[in-house]
């Protein structure tokens, strides 16, 4: 395994380009291979970790992908396996987008019950849900989903969960019934950028999709849909946690391929404690001129604060003046980070699904271990702002989301050394 070094200390300043978005990358893949009929080509495509285990996911099933300089091209699969691979799946949680797309196409499914990052329970049960609506026998048994259908029927669904809507359950929804029989109304979809970029792909491929961008979708089902070429949407959890960087750093940083839309409550927040956005069409120029302000964020589905920019803004927040309260909505064990960046100084107390924050003047480089791609993010961004040395260790978790996180910061002026975990 890997580590990161990180010397802290020093101001950020330069350019950074996004990379594509890992989130909406992922379910696009998977309608690519299993729902086109022809060869796709994806421009824009991060090399993450993630983005390779799902393409082995899909050669497992049959397809055939090839990854380079960005352009992903992917063979829908000719003799198409409708068990997806355990020991592949196991490793990440978006493997579960393969289900309603085999159901559609093939009319069955198993899928072994996705892992992926330790931050608590996510539960499919609205995945289940929507199929069902739609006609499918599912059965969960011995840690598999096993799903079956002779035709999908178009119906009207709702996804509101616990916690609102669910992104993955969405996709995998609106994918099976591109191919279902009739019209399908999907109540309280996600409206995450990521999911109206996968409803951008399918209508691409030939799929008939009206509400792109709202929390209603009416998918009309067609008889196939067609491999195509597209440009995948930048990471707007990668624009946020560079933006943070260069606060967090004052420093002063033009952050390229983003958009005001795509994180608007992110950017509110951050002007909100005091952080100066210039946006242009083309990006956005992040400077700190005054001092850090405290605040109170809530993680909600989009467009509110999204939980995956929770860790991050809570290390900015340890810097920030006065006593801050951060409300985690979505994911309610999603506070392991906060341990780790107390090891550095801050002072940070939790209780049950709030962090409260009392800003500190400092914080000190120090041992600490990443448990997730976003606590991850954090602890090196919390590295960058520290006196001293940090070392992260399992920073595998980061490059399952970030694409070559410590080139990029050092591009910008960073200390940040990939290293052997034995050095």
């Amino acid at each position: 395994m890997e580590k990161f070094i990180v010397n802290g200390g020093t101001r950020l300043e330069g350019k950074i380009q996004i990379s594509g978005s890992k989130n909406a990358v992922l379910p696009i893949a998977v309608a690519a291979a299993i729902l086109g009929d022809s060869t796709t080509v994806l421009n824009n495509v991060p090399n993450l970790t993630d983005v390779k285990t799902l393409s082995a996911v899909l050669e497992g099933l049959g397809a055939t992908t090839k990854l380079k300089n960005s352009t992903l091209s992917i063979e829908p699969i000719n003799r198409l396996e409708y068990e997806a691979p355990y020991d592949l799946v196991r490793r990440m949680r978006a493997s579960i987008y393969v289900l309603g797309p085999l159901v559609a196409k093939l009319g069955r499914a198993k899928v072994s019950f996705p892992g992926g990052c330790a931050i608590g329970p996510r539960p499919v049960d609205l995945h289940i849900r929507g199929l069902t609506c739609l006609g499918a026998d599912v059965d969960v048994k011995e840690g598999y989903i096993y799903a079956q259908a002779r035709k999908l029927i178009g119906t009207e669904i709702n996804l509101i969960g616990q916690h609102g809507p669910s992104v993955g359950a969405t996709a995998n929804v609106m994918m099976a019934a591109t191919l279902a029989e009739g019209t399908t109304v999907i109540n309280g979809a996600a409206r995450e950028p990521h999911i109206s970029d996968l409803a951008n792909f399918l209508i691409a491929m030939g799929a008939e999709i009206d509400g792109v961008g709202t929390d209603t979708l009416s998918i009309h089902g067609v008889k196939q849909l067609r491999g195509t070429e597209y440009n995948v949407i930048s990471d707007d959890i990668e624009a946020g946690t560079f933006m943070v960087a260069s606060a967090i750093t004052n420093g002063d940083v033009y952050i390229q391929g983003i958009t005001n839309e795509q994180l608007p409550t992110v950017a509110s927040k951050l002007t909100e404690m005091g952080v100066k956005l210039d946006w242009d069409d083309y990006g956005v120029r992040v400077t700190t001129p005054n001092k850090l302000k405290a605040v109170d964020v809530k993680t909600v589905p989009f467009p509110g604060f999204p939980t995956d920019m929770q860790a991050q803004i809570m290390g900015l927040l340890c810097l920030a003046s006065g006593t801050s309260t951060i409300t985690e909505n979505v994911h309610t064990d999603r506070y392991i980070h906060t341990a780790e960046l107390n090891r550095m100084g801050a002072n940070i107390t939790l209780d049950g699904r709030n962090a409260i924050i009392k800003g500190v003047s400092t914080l000190s480089g120090a041992p600490v271990m990443a448990s997730d791609l976003r606590a991850g993010a954090v602890l090196v961004i919390a590295g960058l702002a520290a006196m001293g040395e940090t070392v992260v260790s399992r920073i595998y978790h980061i490059d399952r989301g970030y694409e070559a996180i410590e080139e990029k910061l050092n591009s910008i002026g960073a200390k940040i050394q990939r290293v052997d975990d034995t050095y």
